[in-house]
């Protein structure tokens, strides 16, 4: 069994077709889990919509949106609703028996809210804000896939996750994959990207790193990569076999991310 994440780069930037050919391929004779971002989409939306999107940065550089209630209103709506169930169909024109659900739907995400974050500001000086509406990842329910994966389906799921007092949070994607990796004891996640991998200080794609190496790596490189070399490690403690970091702009990019392109993260020896 494989977890595919897919970048809201990759979904807002015209390159899904590829990827979900690819799926459809491989979902004849293996197990298939696949979760999407989308945050371009939802920026965009919400802005056309008026609402301004604010983004900060967390003291260890981790860059993330922040989310008051109308955001995350606005995010349920367009990764539950727009995203996910025009993945689905796409995957059902291609033959695929394709389930979409949010991590809200049978409680498969369940978060904390956070109540309070500390941002740097833009003079460089770590301060406190309300937590707004976003999540904190305590449990996926295993389950719920399990249900779906056994009758045959192949299931979509969006970042959205369900507080502990019923609200709708919204969380990382690639955590997200990696805690879904974890809890279906999945054999691989594959991080798909608009990048090649990794790439060191000098532009070189690095090949191979252990789950260490990856949490070493997160304050050198940019907002979007430190979470996935995060949500790698996490995936790899969490029981995965291993994760690769790929580009999802190629073709049959799953099955050559399987092969060994792009960056893969492996358990330490």
């Amino acid at each position: 069994m494989i977890v595919v994440k897919v970048g809201g780069s990759l979904v807002h930037g015209g390159f899904l077709g590829s990827i979900l050919d690819d799926i459809a391929r491989m979902s004849k004779d293996r197990k298939v889990v696949l979760v999407h971002g989308g945050g371009a989409v939802v920026t965009e939306v919400a802005e056309r919509m008026g609402v301004k999107q604010q983004f900060v940065t967390s003291p260890t550089g981790i860059r993330s949106r922040y989310t008051d209630k109308e955001t995350a209103g606005i995010f349920a709506m367009v990764m539950a609703g727009r995203i996910n169930t025009e993945i689905v169909a796409s995957l059902r024109a291609r033959g695929v028996d394709a389930f979409g659900l949010s991590g809200v739907d049978g409680g498969l995400i369940l978060a904390e809210r956070k109540k309070r974050l500390v941002v740097i500001d833009e003079k460089g000086r770590k301060r406190a804000i309300d937590g707004g509406y976003t999540g904190r990842i305590v449990e996926v329910r295993p389950h719920v896939l399990e249900v779906l994966i056994g009758s045959g389906f192949t299931p979509v799921i969006s970042p959205v996750a369900i507080g502990q007092e019923g609200e709708v949070l919204n969380v990382d994607a690639d955590r997200a994959a990696a805690y879904v990796a974890s809890a279906i004891k999945a054999e691989a996640l594959v991080l798909l990207t608009n990048v090649a991998g990794l790439l060191d200080e000098r532009g070189a794609l690095v090949k191979e790193l252990t789950a260490t190496d990856a949490r070493d790596r997160m304050k050198k490189v940019g907002p979007g990569m430190d979470k996935k070399l995060l949500a790698a490690a996490e995936a790899l403690e969490g029981g995965v076999g291993k994760v690769m970091i790929s580009d999802g702009r190629i073709e049959s990019p799953i099955g050559r991310a399987l092969e060994g392109a792009g960056t893969v993260v492996r358990r330490e020896n």
